[in-house]
């Protein structure tokens, strides 16, 4: 079998003047040639090169762009991660849109300008490079960390070692972060790690269910205790029987259902409501917060007594902006998720998306995070998600832009200004950028801009 070459180019030209011309530009790389969309296949299969150049104007179609396309759909179908560079002197903006559009990395027109087109190959090489490093940590991370949980940095890796040593212990666990940053997941993962992980995790979020049934649903209660208690009910600390309880949001429990909570901790036993029998529950105890619970103490709100019982080890779990790396590494998680969920065809981000997504604070944590990267997945128009599907606001794009991107940016920038100052007057808007409304309409068509 062929050994792996990571800086493998594939060159789909049927010029042989040009394929020998890029095979000497392109000496850093092992360049392969293909002539035809089945040379290029046979190749793609043979290789796997991580960049391709292909124009659009291949056997049997030379002169148009049908079997070029037909290339782009295959190759990518067969290996999606691939960065593919169109060229084609045909049409030139009309095939880039479509090419970008139907997944292709970039595109550039002939004739070739070798240099132009070098560092378009290099930064292809560079996002496949970064990408798959995300890939492979996500991968690694998802089925080695505690619980599935998605992390690289060392603060969040801290926290899930110290929650290892203490799950085959039975103490109670107190976690304290703010909301969105996983701490039912890392509940769940105490759990699955310690020796009731055969026996039911059973979650309560204290603070969504009203004060006056939160007594019932923790403790349960006998046929007829109250108006409604048709039958005897269960509580959910019994139906945790022999293995987790996991109460969320526990500031919120009210003070007198504190007391009850606190002699069930000391005794073990409990007692459901309009019941006088005494029932023994082995359960093991897990709390989290987002509230600070020595405030609560010093106001009044929390009792201290219970503070010691439900907090024998205390695990501060950092926020997302404290995980440096994290970001985008579950951005590419969350990605691949609903990229699946929904049945997209999403090969990755943008350079601006990704620097967008590192540069931001993220104040709702990784709640906020999967739930801007699930809205991005669905508003993706291209092959990438870009820094808009995101709704994340301006961001620095880190990588350098060729001199084409940066005139088209400029154009477009120019255009919709002119058109602002203009009320979207067609003549207005030629005369203030010094050009005829012929080529106006040239370059709103060009650049897809729609005037209301």
């Amino acid at each position: 079998m062929k050994a792996r070459n990571d800086r493998v180019l594939l060159v789909v030209e049927d010029d042989e003047g040009l394929q020998r011309q890029l095979k000497w530009a392109y000496e850093d790389y092992e360049v392969v040639i293909a002539g035809s969309r089945k040379e290029a296949m046979d190749m793609m299969r043979l290789h796997e090169p991580r960049v391709v150049t292909l124009d659009l104007g291949l056997p049997p179609d030379p002169d148009g762009t049908s079997e070029g396309f037909a290339a782009l759909e295959e190759l990518l179908a067969a290996k999606p991660d691939t960065k593919i560079i169109v060229a084609s002197g045909h049409g030139a903006r009309e095939s880039a849109l479509r090419a970008i559009a139907s997944g292709a990395y970039d595109f550039y027109q002939k004739p070739v300008d070798i240099d132009a087109l070098g560092l378009i190959v290099g930064r292809a090489f560079h996002l496949y490079e970064i990408e798959e490093e995300n890939r492979a940590l996500a991968s690694a991370q998802a089925n080695t960390e505690l619980g599935g949980l998605v992390t690289a940095a060392d603060p969040m890796q801290k926290v899930c070692r110290m929650i290892e040593r203490v799950a085959t212990t039975d103490v109670s666990v107190m976690l304290l972060g703010a909301s969105g940053t996983g701490k039912e997941l890392l509940a769940r993962g105490l759990h699955e790690s310690s020796p009731r992980a055969k026996a039911p995790f059973v979650a309560i979020n204290c603070a969504a269910i009203p004060e006056n049934l939160l007594e019932a649903e923790l403790f349960g209660f006998e046929k007829g205790a109250f108006t409604g208690a048709a039958k005897t009910t269960e509580g959910k600390i019994e139906l945790a029987e022999g293995g987790t309880l996991f109460l969320d949001e526990v500031g919120d429990i009210p003070l007198p259902l504190q007391v009850k909570l606190l002699r069930f901790l000391q005794e073990r036993v409990i007692e459901r409501i309009g019941g006088r029998k005494q029932i023994p529950v082995d359960v093991r105890i897990v709390c989290a917060t987002h509230q600070n619970l020595e405030e609560m103490i010093a106001a009044g709100s929390f009792r201290e007594d219970l503070w010691y019982r439900v907090a024998e080890v205390v695990v501060r779990i950092p926020s997302l902006a404290e995980r440096p790396g994290d970001p985008v590494l579950l951005a590419h998680h969350f990605l691949r998720k609903f990229s699946s969920e929904m049945n997209r065809k999403l090969s990755g981000f943008e350079p601006a998306a990704l620097a967008a997504i590192e540069d931001w604070p993220w104040p709702g944590n990784v709640r906020e995070l999967e739930n801007r990267i699930k809205r991005a997945v669905i508003m993706a128009d291209a092959s990438r998600v870009a820094a808009g599907d995101l709704d994340l606001g301006e961001a620095e794009d880190d990588e350098p832009l060729n001199l084409r991107q940066a005139r088209e940016e400029a154009d477009r920038k120019a255009i919709k200004m002119a058109l602002a100052r203009a009320d979207n007057n067609i003549s207005g808007t030629a005369k203030l950028l010094g050009i005829s409304r012929p080529t106006l309409y040239d370059l709103l068509k060009q650049y897809a801009i729609e005037v209301s």
